[in-house]
């Protein structure tokens, strides 16, 4: 099945690259959601739409390059992993995220997890949207390097292998970024209970 959904792929981009443009809404029909989840994952709700658009002009920009050396859905995917990181290298430049932007319920709930080392209270400490926006509050403050890392490996799953692959990084580099950036984000929370 892959070897057909390939040379599929094959054929419309050929088929893009020979002048018929029409043929791009193939691509995106066939690849719009695996885009849209990609992009979900990475960064804020109010910003999925305009960057998997993005990812969408990137590719099409992009088609004379696509060799064919790797299956094109995972071609793709690279695009859109660095188009959030695009949005979280200029997200880093441009915005401070002061702790004052949290709620004081959030404020008290940083305050007890971090206390509290067990991994069973702090499972407890609160509910998941509470510790998602805590830990999107904390990774906002990593550059786009250590959060995209951090996101692929810890929270999505992926072996250092296949992050690497999407990163375009040695797998060498991944485990040391990995584990450099699960340091600097425990020290960005340390620092914030100590303030």
């Amino acid at each position: 099945m892959q070897a057909d959904s390939q040379s599929s792929d094959t054929d419309i981009i050929r088929r893009i690259l020979e002048g018929d443009l029409n043929a791009f809404e193939q691509v995106m029909a066939r690849y719009g959601d695996y885009v849209l989840n990609t992009v979900r994952k990475h960064v804020p709700q109010n910003e999925v739409d305009e960057i998997t658009q993005d990812v969408f002009i990137r590719v099409f920009q992009s088609l004379p390059s696509y060799r064919g050396k790797s299956e094109f859905k995972y071609w793709i995917s690279a695009i859109a992993r660095r188009a959030c990181a695009d949005f979280w290298r200029k997200a880093y430049k441009s915005k401070e995220i002061p702790l004052s932007t949290l709620s004081e319920r959030h404020r008290n709930w940083l305050e007890n997890t971090i206390a509290d080392d067990s991994d069973e209270t702090f499972r407890k400490a609160g509910s998941r949207k509470e510790a998602r926006e805590l830990l999107d509050w904390a990774l906002a403050r990593l550059s786009p390097e250590d959060r995209m890392v951090l996101e692929l490996v810890h929270l999505e799953g992926l072996s250092g292998k296949e992050a690497a692959r999407q990163l375009g990084w040695s797998v060498s580099n991944v485990k040391v970024r990995a584990h450099r950036s699960r340091k600097k984000l425990k020290k960005i929370i340390s620092k914030v209970m100590d303030e």
